[in-house]
């Protein structure tokens, strides 16, 4: 497989976790360095891992959770949106949003809601490992960092454009941020049933 096909490859996969960063970044008026190197380490990480372990693995194992991925995929992204879309509720209309900011529990959340997001985002990488590992002609360590960059740079990318529209309205944009993390659960979900 060419470099250029497994850059393409790369983007494809890197799409949701773009639009979920986008959506993370609705909730910042001003996102530090440290929220961009933690969308790029989640995201970029585990769309880099998500191939190896199903090269690793093989299509043995990967039958059976491929029946089930998009369940999971969905379910997580949903109750991640629906909290988004209640704690938008629950400011009042002329109050701004909580910050990302601070604190220990919020640290906690912040890091669980990350790794959540990250594992529900790189199924489909996964899956893609598979194939690979099927194939027998892809360079699994070059086709992860490749991929894994690729998902880390977009996801900086979709922060910057989420806190850039989400500043002007806290509360519209994390309700809205919520509704689309369940949207695309809900594209996951009914692209795995389709397929």
């Amino acid at each position: 497989m060419h470099f250029s096909e497994i850059a393409l490859i790369g983007i494809g996969l890197a799409m949701d976790a773009f639009a979920v960063s986008v959506c993370r970044g609705l909730s910042l008026s001003r996102p530090a360095p440290k929220h961009y190197l933690s969308v790029a380490l989640w995201f970029g990480g585990f769309q880099a891992l998500m191939p190896v372990f199903g090269y690793l693995l093989g299509a043995g194992f990967g039958r059976y959770v491929d029946g089930i991925d998009h369940i999971f995929a969905c379910l997580i992204l949903s109750l991640i949106g629906c909290n988004m879309i209640r704690e938008g509720l629950a400011h009042a209309p002329d109050t701004p949003a909580k910050a990302e900011t601070g604190g220990a529990a919020s640290a906690k959340s912040g890091t669980l809601s990350l790794f959540l997001l990250a594992v529900a985002t790189s199924i489909d990488a996964f899956a893609v490992g598979i194939s690979f590992g099927v194939m027998g002609d892809v360079s699994i360590g070059q086709a992860a960092a490749l991929i894994g960059m690729t998902t880390a740079l977009l996801s900086s990318a979709g922060l910057a454009i989420g806190s850039l529209f989400g500043a002007k309205s806290k509360r519209r944009a994390e309700i809205a941020g919520g509704a689309i993390l369940v949207l695309i659960g809900v594209k996951i979900l009914v692209e795995g049933i389709i397929k």
